[in-house]
């Protein structure tokens, strides 16, 4: 496997981009899928967006200056195209994207992709309940256990904010599961 700085060096090669890219993909390509998945729901939708984003990390690879890791560029920009993703749809069919988010959750059940259970379909409700932020944090925190440094550099926000998030996405998710 080659490093990070390699790799690099590589994508930003007219010589070996190519190969480069393939080697990217094939490294991040479920990590990304996962992450955007918990964000946008559907396995197709994720598909689409999961191939957007490689397509703006190819066309954008030289932009990258290395301040961070090639990993949290690649999140930022999944995340990005993501939340674009359902912004377009939510806007398309002239509802709000908290509306999108449960149309998705409901969509859920009948996803041949989706092999959860009721009390993962229920958790998946309780998630899509909270403002985006929080629900960025908390499935990169709980179900990709992205350390908050990371998410400080995916999100460009502090890690102390991202903690305040968590924690606070934590106890509406468990008020939601625990009521009636």
């Amino acid at each position: 496997m080659t490093n990070e700085t390699q790799l690099l060096e590589q994508l930003k090669s007219e010589n070996l981009k190519e190969k480069a890219f393939r080697t990217l993909i094939t490294l991040y390509k479920e990590r990304l899928y996962w992450h955007i998945r918990n964000i946008v729901k559907s396995h197709d939708d994720t598909d689409d967006v999961l191939q957007n984003t490689f397509i703006k990390v190819y066309k954008n690879i030289h932009n990258f200056k290395g301040n961070s890791k090639l990993f949290s560029w690649l999140y930022r920009i999944a995340t990005n195209e993501s939340i674009t993703f359902i912004n377009k749809n939510a806007k398309r069919l002239q509802i709000t994207s908290e509306e999108i988010q449960q149309l998705a959750i409901n969509n859920l059940t009948s996803d041949v992709y989706f092999e959860g259970n009721t009390i993962q379909l229920k958790l998946q409700q309780a998630i899509a309940t909270l403002p985006e932020k929080q629900q960025l944090v908390f499935n990169m925190k709980y179900f990709e256990d992205i350390k908050y440094k990371d998410m400080a550099d995916i999100l460009e926000t502090s890690e102390g904010a991202l903690k305040a998030s968590y924690h606070i996405a934590v106890k509406k998710i468990e008020a939601y599961l625990t009521k009636d």
